[in-house]
């Protein structure tokens, strides 16, 4: 099934990353004064994702997003060229202007995921990040022009590169998600 383009980074399988991995920088596709982008330790959450808002590198079907808390993420060159894609989204993310490449998404607004920055892991200098350990909205790969009738295939591609398919977030954040909307609505003790 390897003619199935899920992501570059992706298609020859998926690398081992240092546990922990110690952080780096992202740099965008810029050849003259690139965005830098430093994160400041580990990565987490790591996932191939089909939604139409992420970042996605040319041909690539998902892009490969993480989060790291929005504490540890510091532009340190060239920020003038930042603007955010859309602010209306909760994910606020900031795109180069002239390459368009995502660099970070810090989420402001009261939500669950409040504190954490999204980032495209691929864009490190540095190798050895974790590997991506699920795929989300892969339905919505079809509203960015994939054959629907293509989709079982896709699935059991991203089985393949033991990237488990979700229609929504993995099981874990989903509980995350639900445990504190409880909590906020009082239905579980804080």
């Amino acid at each position: 099934m390897a003619n199935i383009g899920i992501h570059p980074h992706l298609d020859g399988g998926l690398k081992n990353g240092a546990v922990p991995f110690a952080g780096g920088t992202l740099v965008c596709e810029c050849t003259k004064n690139p965005v830098k982008v430093k994160i400041m330790g580990d990565i987490a959450h790591n996932h191939a994702c089909g939604c139409t808002k992420c970042w996605k590198p040319k041909g690539a079907a998902f892009s490969i997003v993480a989060v790291a808390p929005s504490e540890n993420v510091e532009v340190i060159e060239n920020g003038d060229k930042l603007a955010v894609v859309d602010a209306n989204a909760l994910i606020q993310r900031h795109a180069c202007k002239e390459c368009g490449v995502h660099m970070h998404g810090p989420v402001e607004r009261e939500h669950p995921f409040k504190g954490l920055s999204f980032l495209h892991p691929e864009r490190f200098e540095e190798e050895r990040w974790a590997a991506p350990g699920f795929a989300a909205f892969v339905s919505s790969i079809i509203e960015s022009g994939s054959d629907p009738t293509q989709m079982d295939t896709v699935r059991a591609r991203l089985r393949e590169l033991n990237l488990e398919p979700y229609d929504c977030l993995s099981p874990s954040l989903m509980d995350y998600i639900a445990t504190w909307t409880a909590k906020t609505n009082g239905v579980l003790a804080a």
